[in-house]
């Protein structure tokens, strides 16, 4: 039996960072506009996740880059933003 696609990855048409983003805010604006029947909404919320993960992904492996080509992967720690109030 053959698996099917990985519902993480993005779209091999938006296989990078910005049109994954992309899609993910335009996700959210259909979602807030309330028009989708329940099984839309999910499948949405479901896309949604999985391209927040990817994206996600995409930014820890950014910053793992940043921290090798600046020699800071061993002598800090990153750190979260902290959340506004």
């Amino acid at each position: 039996m053959s698996e099917s696609p990985d519902p993480a990855a993005p779209a091999a048409d938006s296989a990078d960072f910005e049109s994954a983003l992309k899609e993910l805010e335009s996700l959210v604006e259909t979602l807030e506009r309330g028009e989708l029947s329940l099984e839309a909404s999910l499948e949405a919320f479901e896309r949604g996740v999985a391209l927040t993960r990817y994206c996600q992904t995409a930014l820890r492996e950014a910053e793992q880059r940043v921290a090798v080509l600046t020699g800071e992967e061993d002598t800090e720690r990153l750190e979260p933003f902290a959340e506004e109030p």
